[in-house]
């Protein structure tokens, strides 16, 4: 099951992929008076990592939940990673190395099987590589208690049915309303930039799945 997953992921993921498309699907709407986020700086460069891997026949990839704080991201559920920094040769290395410090997962260059398409998440200013591996197990997960508030597990096969899929309202930074589209994972809502990566994951795996 992984192995036949692994082979058509290492094909499709170098070949055109559904891009801004899918990633529109999931984009937040403000409800009421439109804002538009400007910086006086490019974007930061980052990268996330979807690390699947094999359990008691199934296929999952962690995510993990961030803890409450003031930023844009705290208390919302993300792909382990991170910024890109001085002593990473590339973005893959980024995702690589954050996945190693926020969840205590080693991944190997020769586990990396390819990249979704980037992603600019304009509410923190970055521009965002989600990068994909395959484990060959189940790995164990130490978590960076001042990077994760917890660790759970998504399931390819429940992350691409229908009911996974849903809508509600969200009001953050303590006065901006969204009508915000969202996966329902293990009863946490995977909703932002998250959600947007994993929509076009979705698109890809339909089509091995369907």
């Amino acid at each position: 099951m992984i192995l036949e997953l692994k082979n058509f992921l290492k094909t499709r993921l170098a070949q055109e992929l559904p891009g801004d498309n899918a990633h529109q699907q999931m984009m937040a709407q403000p409800i009421g008076q439109r804002f538009k986020m400007q910086y006086d700086k490019p974007p930061k460069k980052g990268a996330v990592m979807i690390a699947l891997y094999p359990d008691e026949g199934k296929i999952y990839f962690p995510l993990m939940q961030r803890p409450p704080y003031q930023g844009i991201h705290g208390g919302q559920v993300s792909l382990p990673g991170g910024k890109l920094e001085d002593s990473d040769d590339n973005l893959i290395e980024t995702a690589i190395r954050e996945t190693f410090e926020e969840i205590g997962v080693k991944i190997s260059d020769n586990q990396v099987i390819g990249s979704l398409s980037d992603l600019n998440v304009t509410a923190s200013n970055f521009i965002v590589k989600p990068v994909v591996s395959i484990l060959d197990r189940k790995p164990e997960f130490i978590r960076d208690p001042r990077e994760v508030e917890h660790i759970f597990k998504a399931e390819v096969q429940h992350l691409i049915h229908p009911k996974t899929l849903q809508e509600k309202e969200l009001t953050v930074a303590q006065e901006i309303r969204l009508k915000a589209p969202f996966f329902d994972i293990e009863e946490k809502v995977v909703w932002g930039a998250t959600a947007m990566i994993l929509s076009e994951f979705v698109e890809i795996l339909k089509e091995h799945y369907t």
